[in-house]
């Protein structure tokens, strides 16, 4: 598969994972606001319970707004060009691991390998930002080559 191919699909198995989160999330800021509304309304201003389920509600809604950024993130990636750096949207190939820098999802597996979606605001992506194919770069007292990006 070339690599154009490889990351339009690297990006739809991240999409798809964002939408699975988005309905989990939707699923469970339902369920706290079905349980508040059963529990009625507040027996007395200290009702810790019902204060319990909205604040559950309100971090999963903060939650949500976090997913909805990252799907924004992900829009931004242009599939239409290979790349010749590391930057963001770039797939790199090292000789230990596949890595995507889009969104930090951490490990994907597609078509039996496996590949690591991370943020640009990771200390690997910062090791290796702007650098080329043959560049070698350290991290964590290790000495890696970047053997192909696109």
């Amino acid at each position: 598969m070339n690599c154009l191919g490889l990351k339009s699909r690297l990006l739809e198995v991240l999409r798809k994972q964002l939408e699975e989160t988005v309905r989990n999330f939707k699923a469970v800021i339902e369920d706290a606001q079905k349980s508040a509304n059963e529990y009625g309304a507040p027996k007395d201003r200290y009702d810790s319970f019902r204060m319990q389920l909205l604040r559950k509600k309100d971090m999963f809604s903060q939650q949500l707004a976090k997913v909805n950024e990252q799907a924004d993130v992900l829009e931004r990636i242009s599939i239409d060009q290979e790349l010749k750096k590391v930057e963001f949207g770039a797939l790199i190939f090292t000789k230990k691991q596949k890595i995507f820098v889009s969104i930090g999802l951490g490990r994907i597996e597609m078509d039996n390998e496996v590949y690591f979606a991370i943020s640009p605001n990771v200390p690997i992506y910062k090791a290796m930002e702007g650098l080329k194919v043959g560049d070698d770069f350290k991290f964590r007292d290790e000495v890696i080559r970047i053997e192909s990006i696109c």
